[in-house]
């Protein structure tokens, strides 16, 4: 488990960029497995999810192992987890992709609002996720399911290094969520990639002013001619960016 503990102005930083930008700035790092495929906002998303994993991880249920008397256990893995994740932390499940039964439900995930989850992501199915949409928290999955996790899968172990999505997600990771998905950034690139994708996003914000005005995108998207480079330094220092 990391020992890295994000700062709030890390934080602030991540809930003002995209995955996008996220995803090339790792790109340059060589890093190009960091999104969770697959996952996609429960209702539309307002501002981006930003936390540290939290993970559960599933394997396939087996039918001795998984009836439903099992959920009287007071150490059931699932429960369990909702208790123990952190405030402020992002409940990653490995769900192995499979999306026929449901990693959580409403009442769960309530419970993890509750304690002060900043959002949950699972590479399979929630049920009552009409529910989970109203309770207002981040939240990413596959598509709706109604089964209960019992019938195909098995919650195994508490924060421990996970697959999900075919992403690696480690505890400790900081996981951002947006419109467009969930990606995964190691946890000792966290700050660092928060200061370059903020001045990423700025320059693009410029970029889009000067296509909008007709510009080419020759030699503005990259930034390959000197010209433009001193365009956006005038844009910049003109909106306090």
């Amino acid at each position: 488990m990391s020992d890295y503990v994000m700062s709030d102005a890390t934080r602030d930083k991540l809930k003002k960029v995209s995955t996008a930008s996220l995803a090339t700035a790792m790109f340059k790092r060589g890093l190009r497995n960091q999104v969770i495929q697959g996952s996609v906002p429960v209702a539309p998303v307002t501002e981006n999810m930003v936390g540290q994993a939290f993970t559960l991880r599933y394997i396939p249920a087996r039918e001795d192992r998984n009836q439903i008397e099992v959920f009287r256990n007071p150490e059931h893995p699932q429960r369990v987890a909702m208790e123990q994740c952190p405030p402020g932390h992002v409940m990653v499940m490995d769900a192995r992709k499979d999306a026929r039964a449901a990693s959580a439900g409403s009442i769960l995930i309530q419970r993890l609002a509750k304690r002060g989850g900043a959002g949950v992501v699972t590479d399979g199915g929630f049920r009552d996720a009409a529910g989970i949409a109203a309770i207002g928290m981040p939240a990413y999955f596959q598509r709706p399911s109604a089964p209960t996790n019992l019938t195909l899968h098995e919650a195994i172990e508490i924060n421990g290094p996970i697959a999900c999505g075919d992403a690696a997600v480690f505890p400790g990771d900081v996981i951002v969520g947006d419109g467009d998905g969930v990606i995964v950034v190691p946890a000792h690139l966290a700050d660092e990639l928060a200061d370059e994708c903020t001045g990423m996003e700025s320059y693009e914000d410029f970029v889009i002013e000067q296509v909008a005005e007709g510009a080419t995108i020759i030699g503005l998207y990259p930034p390959t001619r000197q010209e433009n480079l001193d365009k956006y330094e005038a844009w910049r220092k003109a909106n306090n960016r």
